[in-house]
């Protein structure tokens, strides 16, 4: 029976996770690395752990009122762990595994100091890392003190970070086991971490060396500063130096110490650069053999490295895979497209099948390869340009690389660059009737699209999308258009830049803005304040909405008084607005259609917080004050030297800005309008694939790509585990924060913005929107939680259009994500709201129910005592 309670390190591989945990499985697998040096030792299976587990009955109880914890309850966690722990730690070990350790201990020097280590079942995962969240103990001697500290090992498993850890990310206890590794133990001059990666700005080529003297206790408890060495192409191109005051060392009899250093010896490296090139080259070595950046513990003992450890850095930002050797600059799309949450496998390939450039995947989001356009200075100064008007954060990002006079290269003009970015459309008049056309054609179009799919199944269906695929990007590209889109926009930027110079006037444009005529995003806000009037008067029907938990709400609603009047406002919105949701561009997420409860709570909010009317009130006090502005703007400029020039162009410029803006917002409610016929023909294959037992749900399709699932549908036959492994690759993906701009080195950059006119302690962000605003911040991660109050300012991550409704029952916005074009900032333009965007952290940085001050003119907040 020893040998599955026993196994020596040498006999372990990466496999045998489920037998001797994630730290026992690692360091088995390095003891193989040729040149690596692993202590040798022997690990306590898994199976040893069960027979533990199986003589005290009473765990099972508690482990079942564990679950029932909320992940918060500090208190309650705290003190059924520490219940089960004595538990575990009272069990008398059994006579056979006594002596399945006791012989393995024998083999390694009765009387030899060990290291008695935890490794649990869910531990140094490629996508979890529970680091720290069991016990290891140091230098301990003899047999007894050796059984005693692997019942201590076994016991914290149930440590209250590690029952925390595991209930916030999803994880059974009963899932997880304990393995024990009992090593030879090392008695390092320095030790530390070494990131093969750098841990910071994500770059694969720099790798960094945290250093210490003694035990690296001293650096994992915070006890000392380490030396920090930066290494990259095989030399230090960085390094500090701490003063380490204290050190922890092993103690003859067992245990460790805190012990001072000599002050002359405080200020000496711990390395020579030398040694941590070596130690570079050595974790190169185990990089290369898992596959993928390590964070690797290390000591040094006699001039010669020991490795303790090695687990997958889990908080890298994967690299776009670029198919060469070259460097890349790659930009986010979801800082564009106002959506940087993970996308699942079909969202991505339907927004790459239907996008006008070719995009690269990494961690779930999408990115534009932008490398030859900045190699070439014609369109380089174009781009720069173009995201320094949307997101100043990208455009200080892009130069702080270019900045690196060798990571770009620079290409002569003749070279390919692709048309400069930003490039001026053919001119085009101010005409409302091209707008009107552009929106007919774009409605024939889905109409005709929707008449006919509905003949489509099967192989002949993806056979059909791949056409409409076609048709989807030439109304996109139609130069109409782009002409349009275009106008709007410049004419915004002409008009803030001149009326800056000539009245010092910031963001004029902001008001002249307001109640633009044609603006979809903006009318689908107003048109739920028109659904709240229609069910205000209906006492019954908004007693039952306080209540709606399920979807099938909108058909209990005819049985009551007013019923049937809500029930069809309610229909009517959802049949112009129904394809609308959170995240849109990803078209696995559920629609208003789909979910329809999503919008109660808005409804309701809508009902509280406003009079019968005020939609269209709302529509005319914006086109009110946009016309007193126009008249204030162009008679100031008249009184000024060649001011009737001056008014003159300016009035052209608004007229053109009222004709346009609002059709910016158009083309994606086209986009997203066809990705909800798209998506239902797809569910309903995904139905047919449940029904003749093909998959198991029909939202497993989300997992698959177009191409995989066109596969499918024709192979009648899907890979289940390619399922599993993508849901918990997108679980993974979840838990990542897109950069706005990321190198091929794998360096995440995230720009700044460089002013020094705000008051100290401010949030800086981009102003979008022109007005000072006070108000009780609402911080609200996700739409149906919203829970609003007239006066409350909005703060969130990002808003798509899907956010609108918000909009009209708050009084400024803050978001993370977003640019002077995007639609948050479009909207609340709209509707006259102050508004910041691009505020790093601001979701976290602003508590919710904290008062703040939104400056949509300067572009920062601040927080109010």
């Amino acid at each position: 029976m020893t040998e599955q309670y026993v196994l020596d390190l040498q006999e372990v591989d990466e496999t045998q996770v489920a037998v001797v945990g994630g730290k026992g499985a690692h360091l088995g697998e390095l003891s193989r690395i040729e040149g690596v040096r692993v202590p040798g030792g022997f690990c306590v299976t898994t199976e040893a752990f069960r027979r533990i587990m199986a003589q005290a009955p009473s765990i099972e109880d508690r482990l079942d009122q564990l679950s029932r914890l909320d992940p918060d309850d500090r208190e309650a966690i705290g003190t059924l762990s520490a219940e089960i722990r004595r538990t575990i730690e009272g069990i008398a070990v059994p006579g056979d595994l006594v002596a399945a350790i006791t012989g393995a201990l024998v083999r390694l020097g009765e009387e030899t100091a060990c290291a008695v280590r935890s490794s649990a079942t869910a531990e140094d995962l490629p996508t979890a890392s529970f680091a720290g969240q069991q016990d290891t103990y140091l230098n301990v001697v003899g047999p007894t003190a050796i059984l005693q500290h692997v019942s201590r090992c076994w016991a914290s498993l149930f440590t209250e970070r590690a029952v925390t850890y595991r209930r916030r990310n999803g994880i059974d206890h009963r899932t997880v086991h304990m393995a024990v590794v009992v090593q030879r133990m090392a008695f390092p001059q320095a030790s530390g971490i070494l990131f093969t990666a750098d841990p910071v700005t994500g770059n694969r080529k720099v790798a960094t060396v945290d250093a210490g003297f003694g035990l690296g206790e001293a650096l994992v408890s915070g006890l000392v500063n380490p030396d920090v060495f930066k290494v990259r192409h095989g030399e230090v191109v960085a390094k500090t130096i701490a003063a380490k005051q204290r050190a922890v060392h092993a103690l003859p009899a067992g245990g460790t110490r805190e012990v001072a250093i000599d002050s002359r010896c405080q200020e000496e490296p711990a390395l020579t650069d030398a040694q941590a090139v070596h130690l570079v080259r050595l974790g190169r070595r185990i990089e290369a053999h898992f596959g993928r950046p390590q964070d690797i513990e290390w000591c040094l003992v006699d001039d010669d490295f020991q490795i303790v450890q090695s687990r997958p850095i889990t908080t890298l930002y994967p690299v776009p895979e670029a198919g060469d050797q070259e460097n890349h600059v790659y930009v986010s799309v979801g800082h564009q497209q106002m959506m940087t949450d993970a996308m699942k496998p079909l969202g991505l390939s339907t927004w790459q099948l239907t996008a006008m450039v070719a995009m690269h995947e990494a961690g779930g989001r999408l990115f534009v390869d932008v490398t030859r356009r900045l190699a070439s200075p014609a369109s380089r100064a174009g781009l720069l340009d173009l995201m320094g008007r949307g997101d100043p954060l990208v455009r200080d990002a892009l130069e702080t690389v270019l900045d690196r006079d060798d990571f770009v290269p620079s290409l002569s003009d003749e070279a390919p660059g692709g048309p400069p970015a930003g490039g001026r459309p053919a001119p085009i008049e101010t005409d409302p009737a091209i707008v009107a056309e552009l929106i007919e054609r774009s409605r024939v179009s889905v109409a005709a699209l929707e008449r006919d799919i509905r003949t489509k199944t099967g192989p002949a269906l993806f056979d059909f999308l791949l056409d409409a695929f076609d048709e989807h990007k030439r109304v996109l590209s139609d130069p109409l258009n782009i002409q349009a889109i275009m106008a709007g926009m410049e004419a915004t930027w002409w008009l803030n830049d001149r009326l800056k110079e000539w009245l010092g006037e910031k963001n004029a444009a902001d008001t002249l803005t307001l109640s633009a005529p044609d603006n979809v995003t903006s009318e689908m806000g107003l048109a739920l304040l028109d659904v709240a009037d229609v069910i205000r008067p209906h006492p019954e029907v908004l007693a039952f909405l306080e209540g709606v938990e399920d979807e099938g709400f909108l058909d209990e609603l005819a049985k009551l008084a007013g019923g049937t009047e809500a029930r069809d406002a309610i229909e009517a919105y959802l049949d112009r607005y129904g394809m609308r949701c959170v995240g849109e561009i990803d078209i696995s997420r559920p629609r208003w259609r789909e979910r329809p409860s999503t919008l109660v709570p808005v409804i309701l909010d809508n009902v509280r917080n406003f009079e019968p009317g005020a939609a269209e009130r709302r529509f005319e006090q914006g086109r009110q004050k946009a016309r007193e502005k126009e008249q204030d703007v162009l008679s100031r400029l008249r009184a000024l030297p060649d001011g009737d020039r001056k008014a003159d162009e300016t009035k052209r410029m608004i007229d053109r800005v009222r004709t346009f803006i609002g059709y910016r917002e158009y083309p994606k409610y086209g986009i997203v309008s066809r990705y909800f016929v798209y998506k239902q023909a797809l569910m309903g294959e995904a139905e047919r694939l449940v029904q003749a037992g093909v998959l198991r749900a029909k939202e497993d399709v989300f997992y698959l790509t177009f191409q995989e699932l066109n596969d499918v549908v024709r192979s009648n036959r899907v890979d289940d585990r390619l399922v599993q492994q993508r849901k918990e690759a997108f679980r993974s993906c979840q838990a990542l924060t897109p950069p706005r701009v990321l190198t091929s080195d794998g360096e995440a950059v995230t720009g700044a913005y460089r002013r020094d006119d705000v008051p100290a302690g401010a949030l800086i962000g981009l102003p979008v929107s022109a007005g000072t605003i006070e108000g009780r911040a609402r911080v609200i991660l996700d739409m149906a939680d919203a829970d609003l109050e007239a006066g409350d300012i909005l703060v969130t991550t990002f808003t798509d259009p899907s956010w609108s409704p918000l909009f009209v029952a708050v009084a400024g916005l803050v978001t993370e994500v977003g640019g002077l074009m995007t639609h948050g900032a479009v909207i609340a333009r709209e509707y006259g709201l102050p508004a910041v965007v691009g505020v790093e952290q601001a979701t976290r940085r602003i508590r919710d129910g904290q008062r703040i001050r939104v400056h949509g003119t300067d572009g920062y907040i601040e927080i109010l005592p």
